[in-house]
């Protein structure tokens, strides 16, 4: 193999992103996965005859309003990439079947947040147009460069305009929790039930600083782009992003585990595989966690202080579903719901993830329900369909059963038999709102944060955010507090990926920032 410009280890949506980036711009680039299908937490899979499903991530909401997608989407559109959304992204389920939608329309949700509790309508429209005024400041953090030159305009610019302590002041009011907002902007428990979940989506629990603004993030993202997944599967935005590096000169390689990062006077030049072959390039990317990347790919014994402080956090279970014909919901109103929220309402997700913070099977977990197949019907047969469920806060490490019901292993770990026993307890919760689920599976399939590991070795204990998001870990503090940009201490060697700054989810952000910085 001739040198090539980039090395980029793995092959998520950030590594694909970069990729895909700098092979467009000329650049020779090559990905090294090390399992035998790229993507990382982005795939398709047949979970029985004419049914797809997507193991792990599905919505692609961070993508469409992010910047990697407006410098790739034409090329995207080229190879097929069609994104599918109803005009309900979401809602939440309560136990005793009183239920909340959210759908793309201010107006249609003003009403129905005003029919659950009066005024709760119009605080959440004055919540969103509040944050609107300061879209351009929070979403320019959140995904630019937090020490770079613009950064440092636009903070400069916002100090003068609102003055440096006001300026203080709103960045004090983004750090309020989830709670604090819920509690004070909303009357209804069922108001509050529909966002008190999705904190957990960015692994936030209600009461976690940084958790209110971003419900307020996400109410706004949904509105105004739905809950989009992609036609035929998230394995398509793999193939496309791997047809953009391919078609540029560029190169996916599969089964080709790196073992280091070969560095040579403080300079990264490239990298071993473990099959012994040496790699040279003027660079190198690596999507992994800081353990991999700082414990084998390079040798930093100063970083050992840094590996020893760095926590991963909750674990995550996913279920799914292949169903002859279609849920029917107890509750009218839910069937084009792409992302609804089975829960007991705040103080529920607030014990079912401290629960799972403490090692527990949650008694009542928090449950999100997908439904892939309403937004596009090509993932299953004519009549049937699939159901993603998505359980956020479980024990990476189990030291018991919060209901006292789940027999659990000495050594803490996720064997068969628990992960189908919390499976059949999560199911049975479904079930008891959808009166026909039973009798209409075709396939069921559980992921415990074990197998979730299994999958992708940057899932540490089935921890789907590379790390707690907890705010010493986040921002400019990610991921340790002395990180400056994706620099790792080692010339042209830059991390990227769920771990780094701007975080989890699927906008392919880091490997933009860092593409973007090697383009100039």
């Amino acid at each position: 193999m001739t040198a090539l410009d980039y090395a980029i280890v793995g092959s998520g949506i950030n590594a694909l992103a970069a990729g895909a980036v700098l092979a467009k711009a000329g650049k020779k680039v090559a990905l090294f996965e090390r399992e035998a299908v790229a993507g990382g937490c982005v795939r398709t899979e047949e979970l029985a005859p004419g049914y797809l499903y997507d193991p792990l991530a599905t919505t692609f909401v961070l993508w469409v309003t992010g910047g990697a997608h407006a410098k790739l989407a034409g090329d995207l559109e080229r190879h097929g990439v069609e994104f599918c959304t109803t005009q309900t992204p979401t809602g939440a389920l309560l136990p005793n079947g009183k239920a909340l939608t959210y759908s793309t329309d201010r107006a249609t949700n003003v009403a129905a947040f005003n029919a659950a509790s009066a005024g709760d309508g119009d605080r959440l429209s004055s919540d969103l147009d509040a944050f609107a005024q300061d879209a351009d400041l929070l979403f320019g953090l959140m995904g630019g460069d937090p020490w770079s030159l613009q950064t440092a305009s636009m903070l400069g610019k916002q100090a003068w305009k609102r003055g440096p302590r006001n300026l203080a002041a709103r960045f004090g009011e983004a750090l309020q929790p989830m709670r604090g907002w819920l509690e004070t902007s909303f009357d209804s428990e069922l108001s509050r039930a529909l966002w008190a979940p999705w904190g957990l989506h960015a692994g936030l629990p209600p009461e976690a600083s940084f958790s209110g603004q971003m419900g307020q993030i996400i109410g706004f993202a949904l509105e105004a782009a739905g809950a989009p997944i992609v036609k035929g599967g998230a394995g398509k935005m793999v193939e496309a992003l791997s047809a953009i590096i391919r078609e540029n000169g560029g190169v996916v390689h599969l089964s080709a585990p790196v073992e280091q990062v070969t560095v040579k006077n403080g300079k990264a030049t490239g990298l071993r595989l473990r099959s012994g072959q040496e790699i040279k390039a003027g660079g190198v990317l690596a999507s992994v966690t800081p353990n991999q990347l700082y414990g084998s790919l390079v040798d930093m014994p100063e970083r050992k202080e840094n590996l020893r402080k760095y926590r991963y956090g909750r674990g995550n279970f996913q279920l799914h579903y292949a169903l002859k014909e279609a849920p029917e919901w107890a509750t009218e109103g839910l069937d084009e719901v792409q992302l609804l929220h089975l829960t007991s309402g705040l103080d529920g997700v607030s014990k079912a993830s401290n629960e799972a913070e403490r090692g527990l099977l949650p008694d009542m977990p928090t449950i999100c329900v997908g439904q892939p197949s309403v937004a596009d019907p090509s993932r299953a047969p004519e009549g049937g369909a699939v159901l993603w469920l998505q359980i956020p806060d479980t024990p990476r490490v189990i030291k018991g059963d919060a209901a006292g019901q789940i027999a659990t292993p000495d050594d803490g770990s996720w064997d068969n038999e628990v992960r189908e026993a919390f499976a059949d307890r999560v199911e049975e919760l479904l079930a008891a709102h959808i009166p026909n689920l039973k009798q209409n599976v075709v396939a069921r399939k559980a992921l415990s944060p074990s197998d979730l590991q299994g999958m992708n070795m940057n899932l540490v204990g089935g921890d789907p955010y590379g790390g707690a998001c907890s705010i010493d870990q986040f921002f400019a503090f990610r991921p340790f507090p002395d990180s400056k940009r994706h620099s790792t201490g080692v010339k042209n060697l830059w991390q990227i990926g769920a771990s780094t700054h701007p975080g989890p989810g699927l906008s392919g952000g880091s490997g933009l920032l860092v593409a973007e910085e090697i383009l100039g």
